[in-house]
């Protein structure tokens, strides 16, 4: 039981320490941005893809930002996260445009650059001289599939259906190894040329390559992306809600009251224009400040032109 118990203990501690480390050594917007470059290769792509590039001589993290407009905290999320270090994500701080700039530039990178650079090695691969397999040929035409299952799913991000393909990118990460498997198990191994044999550990190479950094690309949406675009969409809601609560929270015997209120009126003139009684009136005006919780007309007034009950242009006049 006391040996279980200090198991226990060590594992707990290990732990502990474990990410007390990864902690200490996350990056910050003071550290020098040579120093992160240096230090951390997979920061190179996360760079790049925020539209930085060298030449950043001595300058911080934030410096080198906030001269290329990029917006500060989001660069940090990701590059914490994309070096494996404990990012404190806190999606109110994300700037989405930015995010979504990034995840563009990277999609541009996997489809334009990446992906069409193994599809040149895989037929440098072909060896010309073996005509008794099928297999490289077969694993080619899967790759073109495949590439163009990406293509598809990147298109439909682009156009800002980000949300909706969570199971794609799981579909899409799954078949990286499924090439992978294929080469690995059923690849020609009776090459005479080494060139075609450099050629397919180059492949190789770069599928998992591609396969870590598509599944960190996927798990900074999963992770960053979808948090900021969600708490966004609250708060566009949240707005929407008070706005039309702030109007509707009135009848429509109210809004006309508070018409020919802060149009300059008395309580008879209004009782008058509306064809009710005075008392009628007095009772209406006590519920709309009630309601709105605004006690002066000219507070009004600036509640009626911002909810377009009344033209600032037609008070003008009067």
């Amino acid at each position: 039981m006391l040996v279980d118990s200090a198991c226990i203990i060590r594992k707990k501690a290990v732990t502990l320490q474990s990410i007390l480390e990864r902690y200490t050594k996350m990056h910050r917007l003071q550290d020098k941005m040579c120093e992160l470059m240096a230090k951390e290769p997979d920061a190179i792509r996360v760079i790049s893809r925020f539209g930085l590039s060298m030449g950043v001589g001595e300058k911080t993290i934030e410096e080198v930002c906030r001269e290329h407009g990029v917006h500060c905290a989001t660069f940090l999320a990701v590059v914490n996260y994309k070096t494996d270090h404990v990012a404190d994500i806190k999606p109110e701080e994300v700037d989405l445009d930015t995010l979504r700039m990034y995840l563009r530039n990277a999609h541009a990178y996997f489809i334009d650059f990446q992906l069409p650079r193994i599809r040149r090695d895989l037929i440098e691969a072909i060896n010309p001289a073996d005509t008794t397999s099928q297999i490289p040929m077969l694993i080619l035409r899967f790759y073109d599939e495949y590439v163009q299952e990406i293509r598809t799913h990147i298109e439909h991000e682009n156009e800002g259906i980000w949300e909706q393909h969570a199971q794609d990118d799981q579909n899409i990460t799954t078949k990286f190894s499924e090439i992978k498997n294929l080469i690995i198990k059923y690849y020609p191994s009776e090459t005479s040329d080494v060139k075609h044999t450099y050629a397919i550990i180059s492949v190789m190479n770069d599928l998992f390559d591609i396969e870590q950094d598509f599944s960190t690309h996927c798990a900074i949406e999963d992770d960053i992306l979808t948090p900021a675009i969600e708490l966004d969409k609250k708060c566009q809601s949240a707005a929407k809600s008070d706005e039309a609560q702030a109007t509707e929270g009135l009848s429509e015997r109210e809004k006309d009251v508070l018409i020919q209120l802060v149009k300059g009126l008395s309580n008879k003139e209004i009782a008058d224009v509306l064809c009710i009684s005075t008392h009628t009136v007095i009772t209406h005006r006590k519920n709309i400040t009630r309601k709105l919780n605004i006690h002066s007309t000219a507070g009004l007034t600036i509640y009626a032109i911002v909810n377009h009950l009344v033209d600032i242009e037609q008070l003008q006049t009067l």
